[in-house]
């Protein structure tokens, strides 16, 4: 078994001792004689990329290890949507995770109807980040707000294709002659198009 605990800040250094009591202490109730400990000190919930959470996480998708316990489910991750794909990882691999505040554990019908609770609020939170991202860009672009990758073609570049368009040369042209003297395009390769042509000259007239 494998206990884990996470704190943010030098601050918070005394509640690890805590979960760890406190992962002692289940461990003890049930029985469980070989308990390893794996701490992250100082690192956010936000991201589940910790190197003491991914060191149990590689120990248990190896067999080494039967189960995951923690105290709380924030000192696995803070985002619901992060914590489900954490339940669908242990359920897929085999092994057990186990929440001490919330009752989850896998290896039980009520943990495992928990798990299904939490993916179904994960989707609900992907929904709802997605939904907000539209609507902020749409405000964005009533704003007159410009989205989207900006242009690295270098200004003297789009001078001279405006200015060989101006005078009538086709696209084709255009193309021909930047590629015939290797200019790259705004990717840094060296192949221009008709169609890059003119995707350049609606940017410069937008």
């Amino acid at each position: 078994m494998i206990g884990y605990g996470r704190v943010s800040t030098g601050r918070q250094e005394v509640s690890l001792d805590v979960q760890r009591a406190a992962v002692e202490s289940e461990a003890a109730r049930r029985g469980w004689d070989d308990l390893m400990w794996l701490e992250d000190k100082g690192i956010s919930g936000a991201t589940v990329n910790r190197a003491s959470l991914r060191a149990a996480l590689a120990l248990l998708e190896a067999g080494q290890a039967e189960a995951l316990v923690c105290t709380k489910v924030d000192r696995l991750s803070r985002t619901v949507a992060d914590f489900a794909d954490l339940l669908s990882t242990a359920q897929r691999q085999g092994w057990n995770l186990i929440v001490l505040d919330l009752g989850i554990d896998l290896a039980t019908p009520m943990g495992r109807a928990m798990a299904q609770v939490a993916a179904v609020f994960a989707e609900l939170e992907r929904s709802m980040i997605g939904q907000r991202t539209r609507e902020a860009l749409a405000v964005k672009r009533s704003q007159g707000i410009r989205l989207g990758r900006p242009a690295t073609t270098p200004s003297d570049v789009i001078a001279r294709v405006l200015r060989e368009r101006a005078s009538g040369a086709t696209l084709q042209a255009i193309a021909d002659g930047l590629n015939a003297d290797d200019v790259p395009t705004a990717q840094g390769g060296a192949s221009w198009k008709p169609g890059t042509i003119a995707a350049l000259l609606r940017r410069a007239a937008a």
